[in-house]
């Protein structure tokens, strides 16, 4: 005669086991989101603009990075030093 606990065990592990697939599957799809970057508008010269920082973020979007956090006007640009680096809207 078989114990209700032998019966149950084998549907348990296999329970178990989907599960675990289910969680590693939405583990690896999640996205990695990044740090906000600080932004900068350029003037006529091409130098950033230190005193109206904005943020933004690295990670490509939708938007670029606009001072006032809209759409359209003046862009706004990573990196201090040179005021090249592409940054885009947060979302």
């Amino acid at each position: 005669m078989k114990t209700p606990f032998k019966n149950v065990l084998p549907i348990a592990v296999v329970a178990l086991a989907v599960s675990g697939a289910f969680v590693t599957t939405s583990m690896q799809s999640a996205s990695k989101s990044t740090a906000p970057q600080v932004g900068y508008p350029r003037n006529a010269m091409g130098n950033c603009i230190l005193n109206q920082p904005q943020n933004c973020n690295t990670t490509e979007a939708d938007s670029y990075c606009y001072v006032g956090g809209g759409t359209s006007g003046t862009r706004a640009f990573g990196t201090a030093d040179d005021c090249k680096e592409i940054l885009w809207r947060q979302p």
